[in-house]
């Protein structure tokens, strides 16, 4: 999925959530809902953010494939830390 493979980018990249917001000059609420699949950037932004984490946009958009076809390869490992549970509500 997108958002797995935008956080594990951005972590193999060294970036904290909040320096990845800065840098894309975006809040970081709106960045974490790109982490989490609740949202995706449109077009321009994702642009901003391959050229940030110095990968294709379709890296980020897992067309492997494609890349594998044109011969070339991405330097990013995809293992990542788990993501925290999301605190339960109680209604």
């Amino acid at each position: 999925m997108f958002c797995d493979r935008l956080r594990a980018t951005r972590i193999y990249r060294g970036y904290t959530l909040q320096k990845t917001a800065d840098a894309l000059d975006i809040p970081l609420r709106t960045y974490q809902n790109y982490e989490a699949g609740e949202r995706e950037p449109h077009l321009e932004l994702l642009t901003l953010i391959a050229d940030l984490f110095d990968v294709p946009i379709d890296f980020l958009v897992e067309r492997d494939d494609y890349l594998k076809s044109l011969g070339v390869s991405v330097d990013v490992s995809l293992t990542c830390p788990p993501r925290r549970p999301k605190p339960q509500r109680n209604h």
